[in-house]
């Protein structure tokens, strides 16, 4: 998956939104000012995703080489995820959307947009 795609797929997801909280090259992804996703711009080498802690553990086991306990991350809740190609892009997709559902499911129903 390159950037190009991984930033249309995120961006295409209802209210979210991009900020650059930590530098200049990490994009931060949330909806409704909850983190789903991040990544290093320039680089991206890897991505950041939000997971249950079941299917972090499980998505692990599965693919060892590429996916990793969530870099500078609770390592229980994210998982980083190696960007070199060794994914099909629907599978990353998919796991962008669980992350992104998994935020606005804790959106408490009152607040969400």
């Amino acid at each position: 998956m390159t950037f190009d795609v991984f930033y249309d797929f995120c961006m295409s997801l209802p209210h979210t939104s991009e900020t650059f909280p930590f530098d200049e090259t990490t994009l931060v992804l949330k909806v409704q000012d909850k983190m789903f996703a991040l990544c290093d711009i320039d680089k991206f080498e890897s991505i950041n995703l939000k997971c249950d802690p079941a299917e972090a553990l499980e998505m692990r086991e599965m693919y060892p080489e590429i996916v990793i306990p969530g870099y500078h991350m609770n390592k229980k809740h994210w998982n980083t995820v190696k960007m070199d190609g060794g994914l099909p892009d629907n599978l990353v997709k998919e796991w962008i959307k669980n992350s992104y559902d998994l935020v606005v499911a804790g959106i408490p129903k009152s607040k969400r947009l």
